[in-house]
């Protein structure tokens, strides 16, 4: 027992570093384990730090196309991609500096980069040719693009958020497989940064656990800025002709396109782990993890893309403190995911927490729904950025979920999470004083639309009158 880690790490992602960085800086022999050469994982090198900089790239070419609506003379002209992925990958190297791997041997993390680990025994891993034996392990191996097994398809000739931003040329056209998050957002950076963007959605609808009304907004959102969309699109092969790409789908329809950008979901990373020497249990969805974040090892412990519920990185942040507070306090502490907020990073940006309305009606929730549209908040109008919605499911005051579709929802959605976790009612933020002009006013007149019928009622007038006569 004496050789043995208290805690090994495995995986250099979002919450792996947590739980590093905490534990060894609170005395623990930590041991930290990622296969790649730099830590910061799929996030920081593949995914939310890159595609919200190339995203950022693209709007600001959209609105300097749009420059005529604000007065002033609008531009047209050719993208470099590899002068704009240049930037994005600049980024990155400037946030990497935080996950410098010096930092955390300096709080006595012992840090291993290069190569992965396998279970060998449920108490012991190997790296190379190294055997480390630990008291506790974090698996936080994270997930990587799920293509699918198309006749005709070549992984190698494919994009995906992995190769994306080290493209040099901007494809004339361009195929999004997959209507989820990735695919509109990157479809939607593509086609404003000038390539012809076709999105294929195998099933009915895009964002399928999005609010409806809000995502059939935001399709006609992304029509109008000239996406072609085509929802069940089940495509049976592809071809490959003169350089270019032909996918043929279950209408027969045939799209050609120079490049194809595959966003058809993850995977879980285990393979290579070998976790059933270790006795843990899996799923095709990745790892099982109990509300405390213990696999069917209880010294082991998963969180991030690997465990799921949800893919996202502050879902891994929020795990990774869990398990600092199971696995290194000893407090039992479990998940809770009822008020977990998500962004969608279109432009508008769809943001969600808690409920939706249809989610609601199936759980046989009595609830009402209140709308205000962002045309008719002033800060909008200004910012000429007045498409998309408002929605809470409330009851009895309550809030049960909110749904934004609009400018900066993502960072909108806040306030009504604090409400939530609060127990707020919708009067209080009725009562809270909103700066005027701000996009946050909206969440005011939002749930003022709850109690205009009862102010303006018949009853309320009268009420008015006689009060009017009373004297003094």
């Amino acid at each position: 027992m004496q050789n043995k880690r208290d805690l090994i790490v495995i995986g250099g992602g979002a919450g792996g570093l947590v739980i590093a960085s905490v534990a060894s800086q609170l005395g623990l022999n930590v041991t930290l384990i990622e296969k790649q050469a730099k830590l910061g994982g799929d996030c920081l090198h593949h995914g939310c730090v890159p595609s919200k900089a190339l995203i950022k790239a693209a709007k600001v070419a959209h609105l300097m196309r749009r420059a005529g609506e604000f007065g002033l003379p609008s531009q047209s002209f050719p993208i470099d991609l590899g002068k704009v992925n240049q930037q994005v990958n600049s980024i990155v190297d400037h946030i990497q500096q935080h996950d410098d791997p010096e930092r955390f041997r300096a709080y006595g993390c012992e840090v291993l980069l290069g190569e992965p680990a396998r279970f060998i025994s449920p108490h012991a891993v190997q790296v190379g040719e190294r055997v480390i034996e630990g008291r506790r392990f974090v698996i936080a191996t994270g997930s990587r693009p799920f293509i699918p097994a198309i006749p005709g398809i070549n992984p190698d000739d494919l994009l995906t958020n992995e190769s994306l931003f080290d493209l040099q040329q901007l494809p004339a056209s361009l195929a999004v497989l997959g209507g989820g998050p990735i695919g509109l957002e990157l479809g939607q950076a593509m086609s404003r940064l000038g390539s012809q963007v076709t999105l294929l959605q195998r099933g009915p609808r895009l964002l399928a656990h999005e609010d409806t009304e809000l995502v059939d907004l935001l399709q006609k959102q992304l029509t109008d800025e000239g996406l072609q969309i085509q929802t069940n699109s089940d495509i049976e092969r592809i071809e490959h002709q003169n350089d270019q790409y032909e996918i043929i789908d279950n209408n027969h329809d045939r799209v050609r396109v120079d490049k194809i950008l595959v966003a058809t979901g993850r995977r879980p990373n285990i393979e290579g782990l070998d976790p059933e020497r270790a006795g843990i249990e899996t799923t095709p969805r990745g790892i099982m993890v109990d509300r405390r974040l213990r696999t069917s090892q209880k010294h082991i412990y998963a969180c991030g893309d690997v465990a799921g519920p949800y893919a996202f990185t502050h879902q891994a942040e929020y795990q990774a403190g869990l398990i600092i507070s199971n696995a290194v306090f000893r407090f039992p502490k479990k998940a809770d995911y009822r008020i977990l907020p998500w962004v969608t990073y279109t432009d508008p940006e769809l943001a969600q927490v808690g409920l939706t309305e249809q989610q609601a009606r199936e759980q046989g929730i009595k609830h009402t729904v209140l709308r205000f549209d962002f045309k008719e908040v002033d800060r909008a109008l200004t910012e000429r950025e007045t498409a998309g919605r408002v929605k809470l499911v409330t009851r009895k005051g309550k809030i049960l979920g909110a749904s934004i579709l609009g400018p900066q929802a993502g960072e909108l959605i806040h306030e009504l999470v604090l409400a939530m976790q609060s127990g707020a009612k919708i009067g209080d933020i009725s009562a809270a004083i909103h700066a005027y002009p701000t996009l946050a006013q909206i969440h005011r007149r939002t749930v003022n639309t709850a109690y205009a019928a009862k102010l303006f009622s018949p009853l309320t007038r009268r009420l008015v009158r006689w009060l009017q006569r009373l004297p003094g």
